[in-house]
């Protein structure tokens, strides 16, 4: 796994900027936040408020969506996935 990727989850908003901040202030170049399904909008209120609150001289670099594929008890399911590259 990589050191400078950030996965959100259900945590508080919060929680994940303070992850990137510290990823940045430890000498990283890019930090890539990665998220799936209701966690996409956490993931993009992220990256927003990192660079516009935190971190002024970070920029988004790039933005990919994708389609995974999940198994569930219920069988294959698609979920939506987001990859947002912050840097400098």
């Amino acid at each position: 796994m990589e050191d400078n990727v950030v996965f959100v989850g259900t945590k508080p908003v919060m929680n994940y900027c303070l992850a990137v901040v510290t990823q940045f202030n430890s000498g990283v170049d890019e930090v890539i936040i990665k998220a799936r399904g209701k966690s996409i909008v956490r993931a993009v209120d992220t990256a927003e408020l990192g660079t516009r609150q935190f971190l002024s001289n970070v920029e988004k670099k790039q933005v990919s969506i994708s389609t995974d594929t999940v198994e569930t008890d219920a069988g294959t399911t698609n979920v939506s996935a987001i990859e947002i590259i912050l840097g400098h």
